[in-house]
This record gives structure tokens, C-alpha cells and sequence, in this order.
């Protein structure tokens, strides 16, 4: 065994599935031990048209499945070009490992083709940055990246691999399967003060971050908010935590501009319970009053600042000490009379809101340039609960955070903490392996499309079942719409319009581009019936999009 197959057995006993990336000669001895690798449990592996989107799909893995995806790459501008990707999985809590090729140990130091100091470079992307020295310790190295990509705040880690040390003889045997670690719950006396506090609070509230959409972990609100009636409000990436079936509840999602439900309810709080929330989603600043007491029931340590000084803090199991508290507090299914009228009261003016500002551009089927809510609802429409969407980033996101409604954890997906462009049509290839049988998709504006695109030749290679939705307007409107708003004009955000359907047909994709609703709802129906990736060109209506941000009522 060679430090390259040690790798791999490596990867086979911590059960990795998939290993996405683009070869290279310092890394290439790697990947001929993977594509030949005689064990049928060994990881699948992938090719990408970029490095940066090889990371975006081994952490959508990441995050669809618990468990780290592996983003293979060469040396040099192959291991520059993962910052970004794996900067965002850091953010964002989702777990990757990250293989890097390097020149041979005795070229490091001199100017020879493609050396870099790879663990300098992306040090600050990840949670750890190591090189190995001797293959000897391959196994320990890759074992050890895994453990502390998987542990809470779970990310990125990175190894840098130079070319001499995949060839070399191994003689140590490499790590088994790691076994699970438990975190267990709070303590007695923690556990007794927040149930206090829950019970003797008028207005308390569920704020649901990412770590929130762990399954265990949404199952434990929701059997908590079952027996012991609670609002909820959802992150971005918190999205699906409250189920259909609870969806009184539900007091809708917060994130970039302070003017949504879930912001007035915060505010109105007395206590609020913020489960699985990390400060990168929506700053504290943006929710918090001073005067509130906050609980914070995580798995991680607290980012501490003036606008988020927790009461009680617990960094123990979120399903284990929800399920807990849930023991503990008395049967209330029901909201108190008082609280539920004002809740209703303001969950009315906010729809008032939305009816006058939105649906009053509710439109004929005919009519040219879609309303962003015609389009949600036609999706809505026809997917599932379990459909997963992937959501790049841009205006339609926005659109796609506050008013689709999703019921089930990690089939909504953001990129919230970075809100990196290109996420969407890696994910959704990601998703497509994981969820075969099903159909994903994919939502990006054309500008965000083009960070990505090229993964359409990847898409075509796996014929994965992807439904690629571009809302088409010929600008950065998301950055348009805030520029007019700060400034009364807008420069920088132009470009051409694309047919991006064409491009589809090209690569050996379905394209079909639509000129009004009746077409895209026919052409979407079609669409989630068609085997393999199709890609809808949408011109879209952004011209009411400043009122995302100007409408509000606090």
C-alpha cells in the first residue's frame, strides 16, 4: 500500500461516498487509486469542470446527508481556487475534506512549477490546514480532518498532499471506523431554569438557525412545540423546521433586511429560544432588543457579543436537551388566548402588507416578463415536500426565503452565511446523487448562473434529474434594487441577455426558454417529467423589487 491507496482505504472505513474534483500530475497517483480501487464500498468519483464547484458539491453533501463529501484537486492554482468554496462550507456548517496536490517535499522551497504554500493559503478558509510528511501518517491525517470537519461547528478541512508522499510505501495499518460522539444534555439545574423561564415568559419565541435542520434536531422542536405551544421563526438556512401539520406556528423566516414577521415577533418577545443559530445568518443586531433574555440551546460556542449575551447557554446535544425540556414542560398544545390574538393580529397586517404590495401584480398568463410570486406559485404547485430546491444567490433568493414554503428540513437550500454566487447548479447535482429517484431543483438568476454554468457538460455526463430555473432580467438586480434604494441610481450591474437555452442544448441539455406564465407553466410541468437536467430561460419582473426592502411594519 502506497500513501494514495492509504488514503482511500482511509476514506472506504469512515464510509465517505462521493469524491469530486479535477486532476492533475502532482495528485493523479490519487486518483488512479480511486478510479481502480477493487473495493465496491470505495467512494464514487466525479469529475468537475472547476474546483471551486467540486467543493460546492461535497458540501451539499455535506449538508444533505451528515457527512462529508471530498474535493479532490491538483497543485498550484487547482488548491487556489478552493478558498472560496470551502470558505462558504466553513461559514455555512457544512462538513467537507479538502485533498490538495503538492510539488514533491524537495521542490516546497523553491520556485518550481505550480508550488505554493497550500496550507498558508487556505488557513483561514477551514478548520484545520495540515500537509502530510510522510505516508505513514496518511491514514492519521485524513481520520483526523474527518473528525474535525464533522465536529461541531461542523466545515471545511484541508490536506495538502506533496507528489513524493502518495508514492511512498505505507506500513502502518490505517484507522478504523470512528464511532459516534455523544454530546449528551444539560444538566438538571439548566434544564430546570429553562422550562422556568419558558413557563413563566408571556411571549416567548423559537428563534430555528442551521444547526436547527439536523434531523434529530428539527424532530425535537417539533415534538416540543406539539406539547407545549411556541412560535417559531426560521433562518434562511433553518428553513422546513416547522412541519406542515404545525404550521400555526410558523411566524416565517428572518434574514437581510429588518422588515418581515419574524423580526416583529422578536421583537415583541419576552424570551427568546434561539436553537441551533449561528450569528453569520442574521446578526443579533438585527433581531435582538436589549432587554430580552436570550436562551441559547446549541451544540457550539457561542459567538459572544453586546447585541447576543445568552441567560443560559448550553453546548450539550440540541435533540437531546430539547427532547428534555419537553419532558419537563406541562401539556399546552394550545397558545394562550391573549398571546395567539396578538399573534394573529400581526401575522394579519403582514399579509395585508404582502397582498398590497405583491399580488396586486398578480398577472394575465399571457403577459410578457414574469411576477417573481406567479413563478413561486407555480412551482409550489408542482413539487413535493420532500422536492429538493437548491436557491442560488440573487434577488430570486430573496424572493424564494420569504414566500415558498418548504415543510421538511434541507430540501430548501441557501447559502446564507457567504451568499456565494454559483451554489445552486452544484448543489443540485450534489442532491441529485443523493436523492436519484428524485427530481431537483435548481433556482438562479442568469447572473449567478454563469459563476457555474459550465457544470451543466457534469450535469449531462451524470444525466442528473435536475430542473435548472434561471430568472433572467440582464442585471445583478440584488444588488441593483439596493443601490437605487441607497442611492437613487444604480451602476455596475449590467450586462447582455443571454439565451440560456441555447447554451443548454449545447452542452446536451433540454433548453426551453418562455415568454410568458401559461409557457413556463407548461414548460415546468414538462420539465419535472423529463429524464435528465432541463434548463427554463424566465424573463422576470424585478421592477417592484425595492420593496423587499423599503416595505416593513415594526
Amino acid at each position: 500500500m502506497n500513501g494514495a491507496e492509504a488514503l482511500v482505504q482511509s476514506m472506504i472505513n469512515q464510509g465517505i461516498q462521493y469524491c469530486f474534483g479535477i486532476p492533475g500530475a502532482k495528485v493523479d497517483q490519487l486518483f488512479e487509486a480511486l478510479e481502480y480501487c477493487p473495493d465496491e464500498r470505495a467512494p464514487k468519483l466525479i469529475v468537475t469542470r472547476h474546483e471551486q464547484d467540486a467543493v460546492f458539491m461535497a458540501a451539499a453533501i455535506g449538508r444533505l446527508t451528515g457527512k462529508p463529501g471530498v474535493a479532490m484537486v491538483t497543485s498550484g492554482p487547482g488548491v487556489s481556487n478552493l478558498a472560496t468554496g470551502l470558505l462558504t462550507a466553513t461559514t455555512e456548517g457544512d462538513p467537507v475534506i479538502a485533498l490538495g496536490g503538492q510539488v514533491p517535499q524537495d521542490d516546497i522551497n523553491r520556485a518550481t512549477h505550480q508550488a505554493a504554500r497550500n496550507t498558508d493559503i487556505l488557513r483561514d478558509v477551514t478548520k484545520s490546514s495540515v500537509e502530510i510528511h510522510d505516508a505513514n501518517n496518511a491514514s492519521e491525517v485524513f481520520t483526523n480532518a474527518y473528525q474535525t470537519a464533522m465536529a461541531p461547528k461542523q466545515g471545511a478541512t484541508f490536506i495538502s498532499l506533496p507528489q513524493n508522499v502518495l508514492a511512498e510505501e505505507v506500513t502502518r495499518p490505517v484507522l478504523q471506523p470512528l464511532g459516534k460522539v455523544d454530546h449528551g444534555r444539560a444538566g438538571k439545574a439548566t434544564l430546570n431554569a429553562i422550562t422556568e423561564r419558558i413557563q413563566t415568559a408571556k411571549r416567548p419565541v423559537i428563534l430555528a438557525g442551521m444547526r436547527a435542520s439536523a434531523p434529530a434536531n428539527t424532530q425535537a422542536i417539533r415534538d416540543l412545540i406539539q406539547k407545549y405551544a411556541l412560535p417559531v421563526v426560521e433562518t434562511f438556512q433553518g428553513a422546513g423546521v416547522v412541519s406542515k401539520d404545525l404550521v400555526d406556528h410558523y411566524f416565517g423566516r428572518i434574514g437581510l433586511f429588518k422588515n418581515q414577521l419574524g423580526d416583529s415577533i422578536l421583537r415583541d418577545s419576552d424570551l427568546v429560544l434561539t436553537v441551533g443559530y449561528d450569528p453569520v445568518e442574521y446578526e443579533p443586531r438585527n433581531w435582538h432588543n436589549d432587554d430580552t433574555p436570550i436562551i441559547n440551546i446549541d451544540d457550539v460556542q457561542t459567538e459572544l457579543s453586546n447585541d447576543f449575551q445568552p441567560v443560559i447557554d448550553t453546548q450539550t446535544s440540541v435533540a437531546k436537551t430539547l427532547e428534555s425540556i419537553t419532558d419537563a414542560l406541562p401539556n399546552q398544545p394550545e397558545f394562550p388566548a391573549d398571546t395567539l390574538a396578538e399573534l394573529n393580529r400581526l401575522r394579519s397586517e403582514y399579509e395585508k402588507i404582502d397582498e398590497e404590495n405583491y399580488r396586486q401584480y398578480e398577472q394575465a398568463g399571457d403577459q410578457e416578463r414574469l411576477n417573481p410570486l406567479n413563478l413561486l406559485e407555480v412551482v409550489q404547485n408542482n413539487v413535493t415536500e420532500d422536492t429538493p430546491i437548491t436557491v442560488d444567490i440573487g434577488s430570486h433568493y430573496i424572493w424564494m426565503a420569504r414566500y415558498f414554503k418548504s415543510y421538511q428540513p434541507r430540501t430548501l437550500l441557501f447559502s446564507d452565511g457567504m451568499q456565494t454566487l454559483g451554489v445552486s447548479l452544484p448543489w443540485a447535482i450534489a442532491a441529485s446523487l443523493v436523492r436519484p429517484n428524485q427530481k431537483i431543483v435548481s433556482v438562479s438568476g442568469d447572473g449567478g448562473f454563469l459563476f457555474s454554468g459550465q457544470e451543466l457538460e457534469t450535469a449531462v455526463r451524470l444525466n442528473s434529474n435536475i430542473v435548472q430555473l434561471i430568472w433572467n432580467d440582464s442585471h445583478y438586480d440584488m444588488v441593483r434594487f439596493q443601490e437605487i434604494a441607497k442611492y437613487g441610481k444604480d451602476s455596475g450591474v449590467d450586462f447582455n441577455n443571454i439565451n440560456y437555452a441555447e447554451i443548454a442544448n449545447g452542452y446536451g441539455a433540454t433548453g426551453i426558454r418562455v415568454n410568458n406564465l401559461n409557457e413556463f407553466e407548461d414548460a415546468f410541468k414538462k420539465a419535472m417529467k423529463t429524464d435528465g437536467p432541463v434548463v427554463i430561460d424566465i424573463p422576470v419582473d424585478y421592477s417592484n423589487n425595492i420593496k423587499l426592502k423599503t416595505s416593513k411594519l415594526l
